[in-house]
């Protein structure tokens, strides 16, 4: 079970990044940004679809649905900006977006 845990928690750190680096493309569309902060409120709110009164099961509600959400809005993007988050994610280097890259002609 903690095997599991560890994986799924795995995605959603990975699907995280990936959001925020996408979040910060100069080109992510509008409804990215809007559904990342309605993502926010709702984990932020005090009205759920289950009180986060109720011992364990308050709290599932945020743990299911946070993720699922994630990753619908992941799956939408343009195939570019979720390449460059990706990039981004994984730690390499990309070029900022809009800028020219240098070319290097070799004698």
């Amino acid at each position: 079970m903690w095997k599991r845990i560890a994986v799924v928690w795995t995605l959603v750190k990975v699907d995280a990044q990936v959001l925020w680096y996408a979040l910060q493309h100069p080109q992510s569309p509008r409804w990215l940004k809007v559904g990342a902060i309605g993502m926010v409120a709702y984990l932020l709110s005090p009205i759920d679809l289950i009180p986060d009164v109720l011992p364990v099961i308050g709290v599932v509600d945020d743990l299911v649905l946070i993720p699922l959400v994630m990753h619908w809005l992941l799956g939408r993007l343009p195939a570019s900006i979720r390449d460059y988050a990706e990039r981004r994610a994984r730690g390499e280097s990309v070029d900022p977006p809009g800028r020219p890259t240098t070319v290097r002609v070799v004698d």
